[in-house]
């Protein structure tokens, strides 16, 4: 059977972009080398877009925006219905290009990166059977337009989920898109967009360039034609692309970075609590934004807490993603394992209690950006690895002697993307829930849902992704006086 590079290498899409229903070549001569993380040797090299390139993407976009946004909800729908299929029916084409881009364990791929993906595009599919675009109001009509030609912008831990997330909600809405994925994290795009051809989403509907940050998604914020940003990514990047975007007063959506806390009440089982909680804050190898890394936990119960971490930890098994074996790959990339063993160290010099891990790698792995899951406890509000995102697996356990005291620590932060609270009492677990500032919070570990609105709070962003509240980021709204009598 043909690997999913192969086919990509065969059919020439890397030296290609997807463009008004067509796989067109660059015009420029940039490119960027593909690493694969577990062995630190380039698989792949992409051509990367200029100026004139993101100007053919938006112009094909614009083209096609007006007949989109016309098209019905149940033609939108049944076309997203068939992206759906497809995504399933291709999963482990998918599930293998991202374990060897990104560094995803096989098996997480296939049971996480993939049909969560798949499920954005579901939910999408779904929403339009029932959304309100004319609504009445007396003899007001509110209507629910498509905003136009959306640049959505993704990142590299999360690179089919988070295209899906915006593809989406978007597509559903009416709206056309020029997609900017990581140029770490690409080949799953190229796929994602065979899917999208393959399917007969009309030309100019959905547009793919991959690029440089500085060049691509800066000039998609700063384009004239462009009516709406979004982009997940770091809050440095949102800021800059923000700032790009003011230029033309477009729409701004921004999922940003994350230093999520998980309060664990008084009341709660440990053996319970704590497991799930570390297994959570080292999903994707630590690199999700709203993971809980910051363990907010009774004192008196600390040394219990301590011992179920590093037990849990212990039984991660770190190695090679392609073995079904493994569950936690190496880091994506050089750049983020390198930001990782700074921090780690970073902890260690400011006095907080190494549990286990520390810096370096795994024993017996000498090759590949493999991170030591590492826990800290007596960790202070103050310190640098109890503020800022380190992004890997690495978890601060902080005690606390009130509850009041653990509100007041999970909300010492200037992110506010994700929490979680534990508790066996769910009417204290909900009354913490609600003073925690942040876009979403989970008690007891529900399972997870893609109809629940995700975002950010102070600098974790603005705007919402997921459910309606995600697909209403892509409509504008207008109020027709007079519409009815």
């Amino acid at each position: 059977m043909i690997s999913p590079l192969q086919h990509l290498k065969q059919s020439g899409r890397l030296d290609r972009f997807y463009i008004d229903g067509e796989w067109v070549r660059g015009s420029g001569a940039d490119r960027a080398i593909i690493v694969n993380p577990a062995t630190e040797q380039g698989v792949a090299d992409i051509a990367l877009g200029n100026a004139a390139d993101l100007n053919h993407a938006v112009a094909a976009a614009r083209a096609a925006s007006v007949s989109w946004a016309r098209t019905g909800p149940a033609e939108r729908a049944r076309l997203l219905d068939r992206v759906h299929a497809l995504i399933l029916e291709r999963q482990e084409f998918f599930a293998q290009v991202l374990t060897m881009e990104m560094g995803a364990a096989i098996t997480y791929a296939r049971t996480a990166h993939v049909p969560l993906a798949a499920e954005h595009i579901r939910v999408a599919r779904d929403n339009l059977a029932t959304y309100p675009f004319l609504a009445q109001r007396g003899k007001t009509a509110i209507a629910r337009e498509a905003i136009g030609v959306c640049g959505l912008i993704t990142p590299w831990n999360w690179p089919l989920y988070q295209i899906t997330a915006k593809v989406g909600p978007a597509l559903a809405a009416g709206c056309t898109v020029v997609l900017k994925p990581s140029e770490l994290s690409p080949l799953n795009a190229f796929l994602f967009a065979e899917v999208i051809h393959d399917v007969g989403i009309p030309p100019g509907v959905f547009n793919l360039v991959n690029g440089a940050g500085a060049v691509v998604g800066a000039g998609l914020s700063a384009h004239p034609d462009v009516d709406m940003i979004s982009i997940t990514g770091s809050t440095r990047a949102g800021i800059l692309v923000a700032q790009a975007a003011a230029q033309t007063i477009k729409r701004v959506t921004l999922e940003l970075g994350g230093k999520s806390p998980n309060v664990i009440l008084p009341d709660a089982d440990m053996a319970r609590a704590v497991p799930p909680g570390v297994a959570a804050a080292f999903r994707n190898q630590g690199q999700s934004c709203s993971a809980p890394t910051r363990m907010i936990v009774p004192r008196s119960q600390l040394k219990q807490v301590e011992q179920l971490a590093t037990e849990t930890a212990a039984g991660m098994i770190v190695g090679d993603p392609t073995s079904e074996a493994t569950t936690h790959g190496p880091i994506a990339n050089r750049a983020q394992f390198d930001r990782i063993q700074q921090m780690i160290a970073i902890g260690v010099a400011e006095g907080a209690k190494l549990v286990t891990g520390g810096t370096g790698r795994p024993d017996g792995l000498d090759v590949g950006y493999y991170a030591r899951p590492t826990i800290f406890s007596d960790v202070l509000p103050e310190m640098r690895i109890a503020q800022e995102e380190i992004f890997g697996p690495v978890l601060s356990i902080m005690p606390y002697d009130t509850i009041e005291e653990a509100v007041r620590i999970a909300n010492d932060t200037v992110y506010g993307l994700g929490a979680h609270v534990q508790g066996a009492d769910l009417a204290t677990a909900r009354a913490v829930a609600s003073q925690i500032q942040s876009g979403q919070v989970h008690i007891n570990y529900p399972a997870w849902d893609p109809n629940a609105p995700f975002g950010g709070y102070k600098q974790s962003g603005n705007g919402r992704e997921y459910g309606l509240e995600g697909m209403e980021e892509y409509l504008e709204i207008k109020s027709i006086l007079g519409y009815y009598t």
